[in-house]
């Protein structure tokens, strides 16, 4: 038999699990980028992303643990000629699936991504644990612990390298045969590390009582790894409703959540111990704002939550890190991780969408983590023995009677309008009484839990009570009713979408970015002006129906909507433009892009584009190819007015770019009405291949002069490449709105 290797072969190990860490978190970003175009941009798009790969992680961790107890030979052989099998299924596309129904995106996501890139994510997801397994197995090499530290670093500078480098320079299929030399690269590291093991003995089965954990540490395991995947998906949510839907984004909670295993796994303890004496604290400070649904506007809360995110999941980590078993057990140790990762994502992604009206998985998930968050020595004062049982009795009851009366005081703070400083300090000293609780649990997370209904939860529960939201996979709807202003209004995330009059003598007013100074309302309040014959109207994006408003006899309109739960709220006449103001109205249910493609060339004379999921873009309806299908829709003298409001993109730059590549003619109208109550501002873009069009609008509206769009940017979006990034307004995430 050949002799094994001098040496462990260590930085060959670490390469290997570093490029395979690297391509197994390139992809994800990727492959979710690549299918936003199909799915209307819907922020859900990627936690349904992550459900799949943590379930293929799953699988693949599964397949480690299997193989790892064949003799060592027959597991290299087997995995490089499942690896060169793969192959065939380069370079990294989508597969083609017809257009989900509507309703069942929850479903159909998660099978477009698996059938798409399943059998590489399944094999690249295993040469972690396989890997480390390998390594361990040379008697010189050591606890094989750090490997997964080196692993996540790899991961997370996969995450980090696609929205900076590879999505900004490359177009979407490069970056796939870009991926696919990558794979190459570590079939070739795998077949040197399988090389670098030859001639070590078979591997020995472990002992029982090593390889089988008892049911109670299996499912510490399990939860220990579950909650912060959750957590994770959940930040996410928040992050990309209510900012905008892209990579960037997408990777800030994910790579904070890899990073905490490279912190929690490290050889050196002092980081994670650190990290974790904090956590308690960031859990009843920040946590108590889990339960906020309004208002949670600026770059404060998205700061907290990231910073949440990081205390849980390093302070998790780290003790699951310390409940790990001898390295025999590896493979299933990470198995169990893995399980507990996938049932995260279940709960988060696919169960809490369909079963609660709000995003109560956040709120529910913080209080699971303070379940599980050690005890540090030094929060535990209780059991010092320097201190009589009457003195730990009288300082119990005292700290229990200053956490009720900082709850009473902190919700009166926050029902007050000026006293948000107040608020903060109380706040703050309310969570150092919940640290000194934290000797008994319970007690704590009472502190915890009044934290969060005090912070706006009471008004959250009601909400939820008084049936008020609507959640579907695109998102969380709330309708309000304002009776001294006579109105009822849509939000969706924290953003609002609409108002409506309840004043039945004003119903068919359009209000908010749709009043008659809006670049919307001067085109379709005109629209029989402009189209003497039979005017044909689409609408791309049905919200509360506001344009409806503007509807006349003799006119036809249609309206394209990918959302049914928003549908029915005007089904179901909470708002009432559409069965009031335009009965006669077409509904078309789907995605519009494609909907728009199907319809008969030249049929709009007038067509808005005003589809938003909540302030985030839908990418794919601000393309190259997207403003071809709305063209070939509209006549040849129609009008396609854009609707490019929002707070934190600059899109005119991109439109501009769009309506030069075309040779088209374009010129916007920025709407400030004095009455902010009614209406809201605006910016609309009036898109024509007839500049005379402009003029005619311009006539219509002569104190409300339109202007020539800005300079268009460098570089086409086209469906192949895209970045947002270069047009985000940084400013606006410090409250500069």
């Amino acid at each position: 038999m050949t002799a094994p290797a001098a040496g462990p072969s260590r930085a060959l190990f670490v390469a290997t699990i570093l490029t395979g860490s690297f391509l197994l978190f390139l992809i994800q970003p990727m492959v979710a980028r690549l299918a936003l175009p199909r799915l209307g941009g819907a922020p859900n798009v990627w936690n349904s992303a992550m459900l799949v790969y943590q379930a293929l992680l799953l699988a693949g961790y599964w397949y480690a643990h299997r193989l790892s107890r064949l003799p060592l030979q027959r597991q290299s052989r087997l995995h490089l000629i499942l690896y060169a099998v793969a192959l065939l299924t380069l370079p990294v596309g989508l597969v083609d699936l017809p257009p989900p129904p509507p309703g069942s995106e929850v479903f159909w996501v998660p099978a477009l991504l698996a059938l798409s890139i399943g059998p590489v994510f399944f094999l690249v997801s295993a040469q972690a644990p396989l890997m480390q397994r390998w390594y361990a197995l040379h008697p010189q090499a050591g606890e094989p612990w750090a490997l997964y530290a080196a692993s996540n670093l790899g991961s997370f500078a996969g995450l980090i390298a696609y929205p900076l480098l590879l999505e900004p320079l490359l177009p979407l299929q490069a970056q796939g045969w870009a991926w696919s030399a990558g794979y190459l690269l570590l079939l070739g590291l795998i077949a040197l590390s399988a090389r670098a093991r030859r001639g070590l003995p078979q591997v020995a089965e472990a002992p029982a009582a090593q390889q089988r954990p008892a049911a109670r540490q299996l499912a510490l395991w399990i939860a220990l790894a579950a909650v912060p995947s959750g957590l994770m998906l959940s930040t996410t949510t928040h992050l990309t409703t209510d900012i905008f839907a892209m990579p960037l984004l997408w990777v800030i909670p994910l790579g904070i959540y890899l990073l905490s295993f490279v912190i929690a796994f490290s050889d050196r303890r002092g980081p994670a111990r650190a990290v974790s004496a904090l956590a308690w604290l960031a859990v009843l400070s920040i946590g108590g704002l889990a339960m906020v649904s309004q208002g949670a506007h600026g770059l404060l809360p998205v700061l907290a939550s990231v910073g949440l995110l990081f205390f849980v999941c390093v302070a998790l980590h780290a003790r699951l890190y310390d409940l790990r078993p001898p390295a025999e057990g590896l493979t299933g140790f990470y198995l169990a991780m893995s399980l507990g990762g996938a049932l995260g994502g279940l709960f988060t992604a696919l169960i809490a969408p369909l079963a609660f009206d709000w995003a109560w998985e956040h709120p529910l998930l913080v209080f699971a983590a303070a379940l599980l968050l050690p005890r540090p020595a030094l929060l535990d004062w209780a059991r010092r023995g320097d201190l009589a049982p009457a003195l730990k009795f009288m300082a119990l009851g005292g700290l229990m009677i200053a956490a009720a009366a900082l709850a009473k005081f902190l919700y009166d703070a926050n029902s007050e309008v000026g006293r948000e400083t107040a608020a903060i300090v109380l706040s703050a000293a309310l969570a150092l009484v919940g640290l000194a609780l934290v000797p008994w649990r319970a007690l704590a997370l009472g502190v915890l839990g009044a934290a969060m209904l005090v912070q706006g939860g009471l008004q959250t529960i009601k909400d939820s009570r008084d049936g008020l939201r609507t959640r579907s996979y695109f998102g969380v709807y709330t309708v309000r009713d304002y009776p001294l202003e006579q109105q009822r209004t849509l939000a969706h995330g924290t953003t609002l979408h609409g108002r409506q009059s309840t004043d039945p003598a004003a119903r068919c007013l359009p209000l908010t970015y749709y009043g008659p100074g809006s670049g919307a309302g001067i085109a379709f309040a005109n629209a029989s002006r402009l189209v003497p014959r039979r005017a044909m109207i689409g609408v791309v994006g049905l919200g509360t129906g506001s344009l409806l408003g503007y509807a006349r006899p003799g006119q036809s309109w249609s309206v394209f909507e990918i959302d049914e739960t928003v549908l029915d709220l005007s089904r179901q006449g909470k708002f009432t433009y559409l069965s009031g103001c335009a009965p006669g109205a077409q509904i078309v249910l789907g995605d519009a892009r494609l909907k728009l493609a199907q319809v008969r060339p030249g049929t709009y004379d007038l067509l808005a584009i005003d589809a938003f999921s909540s302030d985030s873009i839908p990418l794919h309806l601000f393309t190259h190819e997207a403003f071809g299908v709305y063209m070939q829709a509209l006549a040849p003298r129609g009008v396609l007015m854009v609707h490019i409001s929002n707070r934190f993109i600059d899109l005119e730059p991109a439109l501009a770019a769009a309506v030069k590549a075309r040779g088209l003619h374009a010129a916007v109208r920025e709407d400030s009405p004095p009455d902010q109550n009614v209406w809201t501002g605006s910016t609309w873009v009036a898109i024509t291949r007839d500049p005379a069009r402009l003029d005619e609008l311009a006539k219509l509206a002569p104190a409300m002069p339109f202007r020539p769009l800005k300079q268009p940017a460098p570089r086409l979006w086209t469906d192949d490449h895209a970045s947002i990034l270069p047009y985000v307004t940084w400013a606006n995430f410090l409250g500069k709105q």
